[in-house]
């Protein structure tokens, strides 16, 4: 982002009273431009987009769409939009499908102002804010077991997933049983480190699995 150009934020969180005291955080900074708010996952997607948003701080837990779904529509309806969340939550099962989905940045709610101004400029330039502690848990898991290459067979499923073809069509064009497509479905899972269909073949774009 150009310095002289105020960085455009949207903030997303089902309290009101938590966008109220973000909005006040900023407001008085030359350096920021809150552009809206939103209360859900499902207004943030629309909003980022309507408001040209360019960083979006992004609750996980709210009603109609959490965030961690909101992080990966945005990647495809606005991917100049860079996601910080800011959440309560810090476990795994949090942390990760979001970093996973493609949040720029993972900051705790009791992070103090002086970070969490520093961690939007940053997401705005498309760097990595992590609070501490989030740090850690990443690493960790980064650290761990290196997953093995995807073979042929798994790779040909993953191409037809990405081409939202169903599991019964894979296994007959792959001339398998459903069970056996399933069965490559949970290696590839393993393999690249996510849980479900779309988080697969967006980490396999990622890699370059996919063409």
């Amino acid at each position: 982002m150009n310095g002289d150009v105020p960085i455009r934020l949207l903030i997303v969180d089902d309290h009101p009273v938590v966008r109220g005291g973000l909005r006040g955080i900023f407001a008085g900074d030359e350096g920021f431009e809150v552009v809206g708010e939103a209360a859900n996952g499902a207004e943030a997607v629309a909003r980022a987009v309507e408001l040209r948003a360019d960083v979006v701080l992004m609750d996980l837990r709210m009603p109609e769409m959490g965030g961690v779904e909101a992080i990966r529509r945005l990647r495809a309806t606005a991917p100049s939009a860079h996601v910080l969340v800011l959440t309560t939550y810090d476990t795994d099962d949090d942390v990760l499908p979001a970093i996973e989905a493609g949040a720029t940045g993972y900051l705790l709610k009791d992070a103090p102002r002086e970070e969490l101004v520093r961690a939007v400029r940053a997401a705005s330039r498309g760097e990595s804010a992590l609070s501490p502690a989030i740090a850690g848990r990443v690493l960790a898991h980064v650290r761990g077991p290196v997953r093995e290459g995807l073979t042929q067979r798994e790779l040909e499923v993953l191409r037809l997933v990405a081409n939202g073809v169903p599991t019964r069509e894979a296994a007959a064009r792959l001339f398998v049983s459903e069970a056996t497509v399933k069965t490559h479905l949970l290696h590839i899972y393993n393999k690249l480190g996510v849980r479900d269909r779309a988080a697969a073949v967006g980490e396999a774009y990622r890699r370059r699995l996919l063409p």
